[in-house]
């Protein structure tokens, strides 16, 4: 069973459960495009809002499979790295959801990624909606770009101030392991990135008057960060979706969740499901 803390995590959920009915909405006037869902970090099936509770929701997957109406998905495809969760996941569309036709299956999400861009590339009556959920600042830059010009809207949960905020440090000393994993994860070279997020200060020290060069992280970094997901995410995808800011109890932002696409309609719909749940 995954666990989950937060109001956000409902709220997340719900936008990818109202955007998906929509989706099947319109894709049923199209009856020469398949669809396919994509869940990159698809768990057990359930969760637990929080460790100190006994309250069991259904995870994105169930609530996926659970959408009949207007029509279901052709196929269903879910990633799991955690070998746990996947049995849990199996067993569940196995008692459920038999009918419907879906691939459990374990793996790295980027790796996937790859996998499904050659599959659009050689199946183009094939229209994707996916949903990308990461631990923390493990999906890669490289397995969004591979995405570019394929039919897919693609919701995910980007880590500004939970992940990338954190690996940049106050001071500018940034291991050469987080200095990797930022390059990683925006696909841009560590020089870019620091150019970016922090400003050069040069004084003469008091004694010896020797000149002193230091860096100093600029201010309202998580939403710099957003911006330049976003300015990163326009050069693979047409268009990107308002956000859905995430906070925690003391209303500091974790995450921000968005939706790209191709398809100037798909834009409009998730900025409507978005719009009513959004939340300072």
């Amino acid at each position: 069973m995954n666990q989950f803390g937060g109001d956000w995590t409902e709220q997340k959920i719900s936008i990818v459960i109202d955007y998906t009915k929509a989706y099947l909405t319109i894709m049923n006037k199209y009856p020469q495009f398949k669809c396919l869902y994509f869940d990159g970090f698809a768990g057990s099936g359930d969760i637990n809002k929080k460790r100190s509770s006994q309250e069991i929701r259904k995870g994105t997957a169930i609530r996926v499979l659970e959408i009949d109406k207007p029509k279901n998905f052709d196929i269903y495809y879910f990633v799991e790295k955690n070998e746990l969760f996947k049995k849990q996941l199996e067993s569940v569309i196995k008692e459920k959801f038999s009918k419907k036709k879906t691939y459990v299956v374990w793996g790295d999400c980027n790796e996937k990624l790859f996998s499904m861009s050659d599959y659009l590339k050689k199946n183009k009556n094939f229209r994707v909606l996916a949903f990308v959920d990461p631990y923390g600042m493990s999906v890669n830059w490289a397995s969004l770009e591979v995405l570019k010009g394929l039919g897919i809207d693609l919701w995910i949960l980007v880590p500004t101030g939970i992940g990338v905020n954190r690996l940049l440090k106050k001071d500018g000393n940034i291991s050469e392991s987080w200095l990797s994993k930022l390059e990683n994860f925006l696909g841009m070279k560590r020089d870019e990135i620091i150019k970016k997020f922090y400003k050069q200060y040069s004084y003469h020290s008091l004694f010896d008057d020797q000149l002193v060069t230091v860096q100093v992280k600029e201010n309202n970094a998580i939403k710099k960060i957003h911006d330049l997901y976003r300015e990163r995410l326009v050069t693979v995808f047409k268009f990107v979706s308002d956000p859905f800011v995430l906070r925690n109890s003391t209303n500091s932002i974790m995450f921000h969740f968005i939706m790209v696409t191709n398809n100037p309609t798909a834009l409009k719909i998730a900025n409507d499901v978005i719009k009513p749940k959004y939340k300072l």
